[in-house]
């Protein structure tokens, strides 16, 4: 057929010399594909192949296949899921590993794959731990087994001292394994250290807040300037806090929240004091901050002095903690069921267990006539659901 065309199309590039070069570039691709046609081997879905012959989901499936990618060489995904089975990856593990990070499929096992467990697995991880690593961020998989895996989980185990804790960590926070530790993590300890914050307590901040460590020292010591401008007390235990919340805000941010208490009638002074006090609810959303302050300045006895001297107030949720503790006290006190006045910022402290006990298990007949019922909760029991569900 293809020797059929071309006799019909050399007499017409005889008459026409200057077309030469368009006859042999035509006969040169289309033999190129006749003769590619013939040699290469079918391809096969990538999608397809997963669920029928590895018993993978639709859904994993379809992740993969959206590479677009064809396997010509299905003996090398084999392989690859054969020794995650055999390292001891769960098939719901391996599956969660595809889904995330699909090129593993495609990857060389001897030279991509093999490296980054054999770095745990040297370093003495137990099998349990490091699959739970990878399987939480299979990406580990793609990076530099000694330029990034092994110098972090070094760095890593000599600051937390324990394997347990560093695969804890990591598991919470793989891009641990994607900087440079030594230029990260490292320096912003020292920077901590020389701020008279005691290492067990950094250390705690390491384990809970890792994303904290990887800034670069530059902005620490940004952070900490400005927690210093707020006339914080380095010693306190709080400082650390301080400096961690200030890290979750870039200045102009932190500028508004600013303007919210001010507007709330704050002076600089109560802001400096409420933040030394409580770092933690200059975290809070503008909305949140401002929607607490004005239920509790709406309050008979509350002031802004008083938000400043109890500013851990601003912290309770508003629909499980603050609203309905603020209506079971109004009720009570309504009907004069209290003996005396409480203490406001005991009712709102009080654990929910503590609250149940005094002020809604021996009244509950009388809570029960109140719109309390009617506009929060289908019964008073629910008043009890709603406080033992507050976090």
């Amino acid at each position: 057929m293809f020797l059929r065309i071309c006799r019909t199309l050399v007499p017409r590039y005889r008459q026409e010399p200057s077309n030469v070069c368009g006859l042999e570039s035509i006969c040169s691709i289309s033999i190129l594909f006749f003769h590619s046609t013939r040699k290469s081997k079918p391809n096969v879905a990538l999608s397809e192949y997963l669920i029928n012959q590895h018993g993978f989901s639709p859904e994993v499936a379809r992740k993969a296949s959206s590479l677009k990618i064809f396997l010509t060489k299905p003996e090398r995904t084999d392989s690859v899921l054969s020794y995650l089975k055999e390292t001891g990856f769960s098939k719901t593990q391996i599956e969660r590993i595809v889904y995330r990070y699909p090129r593993v499929l495609f990857s060389d096992i001897e030279n991509l794959v093999k490296p980054k467990i054999k770095v745990f697995q040297e370093l003495g991880f137990p099998r349990s731990d490091f699959v739970s690593v990878i399987s939480a961020d299979p990406w580990i998989l793609g990076r530099s087994s000694d330029n990034q895996i092994l110098p972090s989980l070094t760095v890593l185990k000599n600051v937390l001292g324990s394997l347990p804790l560093v695969s804890k960590v990591v598991k919470m926070c793989g891009n641990l394994l994607k900087y440079d530790l030594e230029k990260t993590l490292v320096p912003n300890i020292e920077l901590l250290k020389n701020c008279a914050v005691d290492y067990e307590q950094i250390v705690n901040y390491v384990l809970n807040f890792p994303r904290f460590f990887l800034f670069s020292p530059e902005n620490i010591k940004g952070f900490i300037k400005r927690v210093d401008e707020m006339g914080f007390d380095k010693s306190s235990r709080m400082y650390i806090v301080a400096i961690v919340v200030m890290s979750s805000m870039t200045e102009k941010k932190w500028e508004l929240k600013l303007k919210v208490f001010k507007d709330l009638g704050f002076t600089d002074e109560d802001i400096r004091s409420a933040f030394r006090k409580m770092p933690q609810s200059f975290a809070l959303s503008e909305n949140k901050i401002r929607e607490v302050a004005d239920i509790l300045l709406g309050l008979d006895d509350v002031d802004v002095p008083y938000i400043v001297n109890h500013i851990e107030l601003l912290l309770g949720s508003v629909e499980k903690r603050l609203k309905p503790r603020l209506e079971v006290l109004a009720v009570l006190e309504s009907k004069h069921l209290l003996k005396k006045k409480h203490a406001l910022c005991t009712v709102l402290k009080a654990s929910n267990d503590a609250f149940l006990k005094r002020y809604v298990d021996p009244y509950l007949a009388e809570l029960a006539d109140t719109s309390l019922v009617k506009n929060s909760f289908c019964d008073v029991k629910g008043v009890a659901n709603s406080i033992k569900s507050t976090p």
